[in-house]
């Protein structure tokens, strides 16, 4: 069983910057979405706490949601440098705007999904799913995690199989987390306990 959480909303994401692994603080907001995401999980795992392991990756923002969670569950973080997310090197911080300005027809031919990967100097496609298999692969007992949103995206399609275009239309919500378990996946948000995820 893993459960996979995406921090925060932060200042960033409500400017439409792509963090990579730069970093920008939770809004307040955003602290609300960890909060309540913290409780989701509290009714998830009630019991079992200490059944889980904790793996966060270091960057800050998430650092500050496995903060908020360890405020209501007693979960001891390991810092998991593979749940970073992707980065699109020197493009990290900047919005679509600012790169198609700076560096002229780049993004030709790219779509709301796949622009993440024309980043002249940023981590590719395969390199990333390598990653999130070779996380996958060392699970050995049920998980919590934190990660990001693309890199959330990749953890979800590696782990059910899915082509590189499902994969990254897969939503990234900061209301709610995802339960990863037989090769499915659920959305767990406030607004409806249990939403249908993709199934392999």
């Amino acid at each position: 069983m893993i459960y996979l959480l995406r921090h925060g909303e932060t200042m960033w994401n409500s400017l439409g910057r792509f963090q990579g692994q730069k970093d920008s603080s939770l809004t307040e907001r955003g602290i609300d979405q960890a909060d309540q995401a913290a409780k989701l999980l509290e009714k998830e795992v009630a019991g079992s706490e200490q059944s889980f392991q904790f793996h966060v990756s270091p960057l800050g923002r998430t650092q500050e949601t496995a903060a908020r969670v360890k405020r209501i569950l007693p979960l001891v973080a390991h810092l998991e440098p593979r749940l970073m997310e992707v980065t699109i090197g020197c493009w990290d911080g900047m919005t679509k705007f600012e790169i198609d300005n700076e560096f002229p027809g780049m993004l030709d031919g790219s779509d709301a999904f796949d622009w993440y990967f024309k980043s002249p100097d940023g981590e590719g496609f395969d390199s990333a799913c390598a990653r999130a298999k070779d996380w996958l692969a060392g699970l050995h007992e049920p998980t919590v995690a934190i990660s990001h949103g693309l890199f959330g995206r990749l953890v979800r399609g590696v782990y059910c199989g899915l082509s590189k275009r499902e994969m990254l239309e897969l939503p990234v919500p900061q209301d709610g987390f995802y339960r990863l378990c037989d090769g499915e996946f659920t959305l767990v948000s406030a607004s409806a306990d249990t939403k249908s995820g993709v199934v392999a």
